[in-house]
Formats: C-alpha cells, sequence, structure tokens
C-alpha cells in the first residue's frame, strides 16, 4: 500500500495536506482551516475522511473541523490539548499516531505558537514532514503566542532529519519568502534559481511544495544563520549586539516582520 498526498487550497493561500488510501478510499486531512473544499474534493474522489490532525490552533487551520465531524461522524480528531478541537486523540511532543499502518511521530515545534506540532510521517523509507506553520520553504513562522527562542530551536531539530526529508507547510508564500532572503543573501545561486521556479508554478497553479530538508538548506536564511553571507546581510540592515546564531535568527524574523 502506498499513500497519496495531496494537497487541497483553501483561503487564498492554505494547503490542506490530505493522506488518501487509496486502495481502502480513506483519507486524513492535516490542518482543515476550512470545510467545504475538503468535503467537495473528497465527494468528487469518492474518499471518506477517517482522521484529522491539527498543528495549532490558529482558526485557518482549525475552522473547519466542527463541520467535517459532522458530515463525516467517524472522523477521529488527532490534536494537541491546546488546539481548541477536543481531540480524540490528544498528542503531544513524543507521541505517535497512525496512518493505515504507517507512524507519524509527533515533535513539538513550537515558536509561532505555543503547542505547535509537526507529525514525521515515515513512508517507504522517506520521512514526510507535516510542520504546519512553523517553517516555510524559504521561511518561518511569524511569532505569536511562542518565543523566538523555541523557533530557533524547531529549526534545530527539523535540520537534524535526513536531507531527503520533505517538508510540507500549510501555506503557499515560497515566492516571497525567497524574496526576503536574496534581500539578505542576494548572491545566492540557489534562492535565484529557486524563485525562477516557483513563479512558473505559481503562474500554472502549481504549488511550489514540498521541498526537500536539502532544498531548504540552501535557500533559507533562517536555517543557514551561521552562513557569514547570512550574518553579513543581516549586519548591513541593523546593528546585532553578536553573531550568535540565535541572535541572527531573531533578526532576520524582525527584518521579515518588516519587509
Amino acid at each position: 500500500m502506498s499513500i497519496i498526498i495531496h494537497p487541497i487550497k483553501a483561503f487564498s493561500d492554505n494547503y490542506i495536506w490530505t493522506l488518501i488510501n487509496d486502495v481502502n478510499k480513506q483519507a486524513i486531512v492535516i490542518d482543515p482551516g476550512q470545510a467545504e473544499p475538503v468535503i467537495a474534493y473528497l465527494n468528487e474522489h469518492d474518499l471518506d475522511l477517517t482522521a484529522i490532525w491539527t498543528t495549532h490552533h490558529h482558526h485557518d487551520h482549525t475552522g473547519g473541523v466542527a463541520e467535517l465531524r459532522e458530515h463525516f461522524p467517524m472522523t477521529h480528531v488527532v490534536a494537541h490539548n491546546e488546539h481548541g478541537v477536543s481531540p480524540d486523540q490528544t498528542i503531544k511532543d513524543g507521541s505517535s499516531v497512525s496512518a493505515w499502518g504507517a507512524s507519524a511521530q509527533v515533535w513539538d515545534v513550537s515558536g509561532h505558537t505555543a503547542n505547535h506540532m509537526a507529525y514525521i510521517l515515515d513512508m517507504e523509507g522517506k520521512k514526510h514532514v507535516f510542520c504546519g506553520d512553523t517553517l516555510f520553504s524559504a521561511g518561518c513562522g511569524r511569532v505569536f503566542t511562542g518565543t523566538i527562542e523555541q523557533l530557533y530551536n524547531s529549526f534545530k531539530h527539523i535540520n537534524t532529519l535526513p536531507e531527503d526529508a520533505l517538508l510540507y507547510p500549510a501555506h503557499e508564500y515560497t515566492a516571497n519568502n525567497l524574496r526576503f532572503g536574496l534581500s539578505i543573501e542576494p548572491h545566492n545561486i540557489a534562492m535565484q534559481a529557486a524563485l525562477e521556479i516557483a513563479l512558473e508554478r505559481m503562474q500554472n497553479n502549481h504549488p511550489t511544495l514540498p521541498v526537500s530538508l536539502a532544498h531548504e538548506r540552501k535557500v533559507n536564511v533562517f536555517l543557514r544563520v551561521d552562513n557569514l553571507e547570512v550574518v553579513a546581510g543581516v549586519k548591513s540592515k541593523m546593528t546585532l549586539a553578536d553573531e550568535k546564531p540565535l541572535t541572527v535568527f531573531a533578526a532576520l524574523r524582525q527584518l521579515k516582520d518588516n519587509f
């Protein structure tokens, strides 16, 4: 059995990542901020929703949960108890969940919010990382109820994964993040090429995601805080108290907030 992973678009730039078991026609959705596009997709493909996984409490990730529960009464909701959705299975760092026998490990990747979870699905020898709003391609989430220290540590944790791990962020922010990255590292050839590809994909209405960790190490300035060019790029825009990785990371997030 192989699990198909498909993005259902919601709002203007959300992706509701959907795991599909094509053998038994069942599906699991991750972060359904809206119910309508999920119901439409599942009906079109004759799929039955069996589970919902959430990464954090923001409404654009949980707003469709109640309606989906009504529409698919057997749906099993997996969430942290601070996600605001009355979970059937409560998770925390170190928990594991199952997708038709494939195991997903739960990591705490707080920073964007407190109690932000990621699901690391092991499938056919590769890790598939559903990271919500913690890491975006070429970027990271804005800090709301978490802390910048948590976000930095979450990035360090994600960076311990194998380089072929595939990352599935929940928003189509790639092009804008790459533009910001190029404002810091204007001579980064990998970023320049990635921006061209991202713009072409978006023009053809194709997602820029998922991306590999190996790719992100080349184009995501938040994973490159010990790179001399990144440090120099930040120092050209603001004064740093020191050049420690956390200091550079926090400065990058501040610069991105105002980009």
